[in-house]
C-alpha cells in the first residue's frame, strides 16, 4: 500500500472518531485558561495511545510521538478554548448536530474542530509510526482568543528544537471542504487604539470655564479619519475600527475624562507601526487644541500571521497528491487576528484555512456569532492534510 492509500484508508477509519471528538469537545465548551475537561480528555486520548505528554500551565498540552529514527521535529497545533457567548438553538438552516452544555459558553469559532482534527491526526500518525522518522509534537493551545496561553506553550517548546509547524483554522467564508495553504500574510496584524483625553470638569451651562474632553474626543475622531485616509500608504490594506467612546454620566456635568478605543488591522507590519504613531500624533495635537491632555494605554502591536513561502509550496504540492482535484484553492486573507503568528515568527510553517461554508445546510454564519456552526463533513479533509504535511516535513532536509 502506497503512502496516499495508507493515509486515506486510515482517515476513513478514524473519521467517526474525529466527529465524536468534536462533539464531545463542543459540549465541554470551556473559556480561556479554564479548559479543564478538554485538557483531561486530550490526556486520556494520549494515554490510550501510550504517548508521553507534557502539561503546560494552565491547560495546554504537548503530546510527543518519537519514531526513534533521525528526522525533523514537526509541531502541529490546535487551539482548544471556547467563547463566552450563548449559543443559538439553530444554525442558519435548522437544528444543530450538537449543542454546548455550558451556559453562556460555546465553540463559536471552530476550536472544537481544530482539537478533533489534531486528535485524529495523532491516531493516524501513531499507526504510521514504523514508517516515519523524526518527532511529531501534538500541541493543544489554551487561551487562543485572548492570546493568554501561547507564550507559556512556546516557552515549553524551546527544548524540542522545532523545525517546522502547522495549524488549520476552519473558515466560514470558504466553501465546504476547500483547503487554502497560500503563502504570505493569512490573518491580520493588529494595533490597539486606547486614548483617554483629560480635560477639566464643569457645569454644562458654563463650558467656557471647563475643558470638555467630549468635544476633544469627537474632534479626534474626525481628525484621525482624515489623517488615516490621507496618510496610509496607497495600496496597503489597513482597516480602522473605532468601537468604544466613553465620557460622562450626567446631562448637566462636563466630565473630566473621555476614552476612545478600537483597533487597526493590517497585513504589513511597517504600516501598522505607522498607524500607531499617527494615532498618537493626532491625539496629542487635538488635545492641545482643546486645552486637554492625551493619555495612551499600553502599546500593543501584533504582526500578521505569515505562512512561509517554501512551506506553502510544499503543502500545496503534497496536499494535491492526497485530496481530490480542485480541493486546494487560493483565497483572500482573513482580517481577524491569530496567536499562531507567534509560532510562525519562530518556526517556518503553514497556517491553513479549511472551508466550512454550505449555506443550504446552515453553515456560513460568521465566526464569533451565535449562529456559527461547524460543518463536520470537512473534518476528515483537515486530518488528511495535517497528516500528509507532517509526513513530508519529518523527512525534509534543513
Amino acid at each position: 500500500m502506497d503512502l496516499k492509500e495508507k493515509i486515506l484508508k486510515l482517515a476513513d477509519e478514524y473519521e467517526p472518531y474525529i466527529i465524536d471528538c468534536r462533539r464531545k469537545v463542543h459540549t465541554f465548551a470551556e473559556v480561556a485558561m479554564k479548559e479543564n475537561k478538554t485538557h483531561a480528555f486530550i490526556l486520556e486520548e494520549a494515554e490510550k495511545l501510550g504517548l508521553p505528554w507534557e502539561e503546560v500551565p494552565t491547560t495546554s498540552v504537548i503530546v510527543k510521538l518519537d519514531t526513534g529514527r533521525p528526522g525533523n521535529v514537526v509541531a502541529l497545533r490546535a487551539d482548544i478554548d471556547a467563547l463566552p457567548l450563548e449559543e443559538s438553538e439553530t444554525n442558519l438552516a435548522g437544528e444543530r448536530t450538537c449543542r454546548s452544555e455550558q451556559p453562556d459558553t460555546c465553540h463559536a469559532c471552530g476550536h472544537d474542530a481544530h482539537t478533533a482534527m489534531l486528535l485524529g491526526a495523532m491516531q493516524v500518525l501513531t499507526r504510521m509510526k514504523d514508517e516515519l522518522c523524526g518527532t511529531v509534537l501534538f500541541c493543544f493551545e489554551e487561551g487562543e482568543e485572548p492570546n493568554s496561553g501561547v507564550d507559556a506553550l512556546l516557552k515549553a517548546l524551546e527544548k524540542y528544537h522545532v523545525d517546522y509547524c502547522w495549524a488549520i483554522h476552519v473558515y466560514a467564508e470558504l466553501e465546504e471542504g476547500k483547503m487554502c495553504v497560500d503563502p504570505g500574510a493569512r490573518m491580520a496584524g493588529a494595533v490597539r487604539i486606547d486614548v483617554t483625553f483629560h480635560g477639566k470638569s464643569g457645569h454644562g451651562s458654563r463650558p467656557d470655564l471647563a475643558a470638555n474632553p467630549i468635544f476633544c474626543g469627537a474632534n479626534f475622531l474626525n481628525n484621525l479619519c482624515v489623517a488615516f485616509g490621507n496618510q496610509v500608504t496607497a495600496g496597503k490594506t489597513v482597516t480602522l475600527g473605532l468601537t468604544m467612546f466613553h465620557g460622562g454620566d450626567a446631562t448637566n456635568v462636563i466630565p473630566d475624562n473621555a476614552r476612545i478605543q478600537g483597533t487597526y488591522r493590517f497585513f504589513d507590519m511597517e504600516e501598522g507601526k505607522k498607524c500607531l504613531e499617527l494615532t498618537k500624533k493626532v491625539a496629542g495635537n487635538t488635545a492641545d487644541m482643546h486645552k486637554c491632555t492625551a493619555e495612551f494605554g499600553p502599546d500593543f502591536i501584533g504582526g500578521p500571521t505569515v505562512t512561509d513561502s517554501a512551506c506553502a509550496a510544499i503543502a500545496d504540492r503534497v496536499l494535491k497528491e492526497v485530496l481530490p482535484e480542485g480541493t486546494v484553492v487560493s483565497c483572500e486573507p482573513w482580517y481577524a487576528g491569530e496567536s499562531f503568528r507567534l509560532w510562525l515568527e519562530r518556526y517556518p510553517g503553514v497556517f491553513a484555512f479549511l472551508g466550512i461554508k454550505n449555506e443550504a445546510e446552515g453553515y456560513g454564519a460568521p465566526h464569533h456569532n451565535t449562529k456559527f456552526d461547524l460543518n463536520e463533513k470537512v473534518l476528515k479533509t483537515g486530518a488528511i492534510s495535517t497528516v500528509r504535511y507532517a509526513v513530508e516535513m519529518l523527512g525534509m532536509e534543513r
